[in-house]
């Protein structure tokens, strides 16, 4: 199909897996349907557990709920689409669709990024100032956290997806699996003022939030480092998985940003799979570490797959 057959308002998903290959089309359909069942059942189930025992009605806890939520949101947004385009003969998307794919893309990977520095604020608190941690993290402190985490990002995405659909676009042919920055290179001309604020955007919702985090847990270690061995196991068995998921979470930011200006290297298949690297594994990954690493979330899901075998 040729792509001027195509109106401007409609895009065509370019890396998409040919036609000749329905075996393993067949396959992946599978694989990626049984993932998505996989990831929205681990990780509903943990933010279950956690809203219904009162003993982990607590910051970390409520953080965790919330970045695993996160988790289920930002994998509802590629993976149904992503399901439906390898059924369907032609991979199209209406333009706008694609922005609002790109907006709700962003503004929760934003979050991710923003709930992991809270996190992070929350236990060099806890560990640091423990004496000072009920007045510090109140119901009210964590809900204004929990709400700028959302807005915030938003806001960001908002910004910038208004100013993608403003701009014209001269190319329907979309180098991609999903709407992510790639949706910049179907513009007649780049936009220096989205370049501009998309660099803003990469500063205040990714690199400040990563570098505080990193700092934070830096601070913990080396406190730490200089208290008993208890303390320090404490300190550890708190903070390794919130780490873990940073660097899983940063690693797949960095990709994404990468692939889009790398990706012309590369053949369709390459493309196919770099690309499904950025939203297949993460979100599995989260309740994985926290469902295993934290001890009191462990127990409570010990006892839940015990009473449902």
């Amino acid at each position: 199909m040729l792509l001027h057959n195509y109106p401007v308002s409609t895009l065509l998903f370019s890396c998409m897996l040919p036609r000749k290959y329905q075996t393993v089309i067949c396959i992946a359909v599978i694989y990626i349907a049984l993932l998505y069942v996989l990831i929205i059942c681990s990780n509903s189930v943990i933010v279950y557990l956690i809203y219904i025992h009162k003993n982990l009605h607590e910051p970390m806890y409520i953080f965790i709920a919330a970045l695993l939520f996160n988790c289920v949101l930002y994998s509802t947004t590629v993976y149904p689409k992503f399901l439906i385009d390898f059924l369907s003969k032609e991979q199209i998307v209406s333009y706008y669709a694609c922005i609002f794919q790109y907006f709700m893309f962003y503004t929760l990977g934003g979050t991710e990024f923003l709930l992991l520095a809270i996190m992070a604020f929350d236990r060099y608190v806890s560990i640091c100032k423990p004496l000072r941690y009920p007045t510090i993290m109140t119901k009210t402190t964590v809900n204004t956290f929990l709400i700028l985490a959302w807005f915030l990002p938003a806001v960001h995405s908002a910004v910038s997806a208004t100013l993608a659909a403003e701009g014209k676009i001269c190319n329907s042919n979309l180098k991609g699996i999903f709407c992510n920055n790639a949706v910049f290179t179907l513009q007649c001309v780049r936009s220096k003022t989205l370049a501009v604020f998309g660099v803003f955007c990469l500063l205040n919702l990714a690199i400040l939030p990563m570098l505080f985090t990193v700092f934070t847990y830096a601070n913990i270690f080396l406190i730490s480092y200089q208290r008993c061995k208890t303390f320090r196991r404490k300190a550890a068995e708190t903070c390794i998985p919130h780490l873990l998921v940073l660097i899983s979470f940063s690693y797949l930011a960095a990709y994404d940003i990468v692939i889009a200006r790398v990706d012309s290297y590369f053949s369709k298949t390459a493309r196919f799979i770099m690309t499904l690297q950025i939203f297949l594994y993460h979100p599995l990954f989260n309740p994985f570490i926290y469902g295993l690493k934290m001890k009191e979330i462990s127990k409570h899901l010990k006892h839940f797959c015990s009473i449902k075998v």
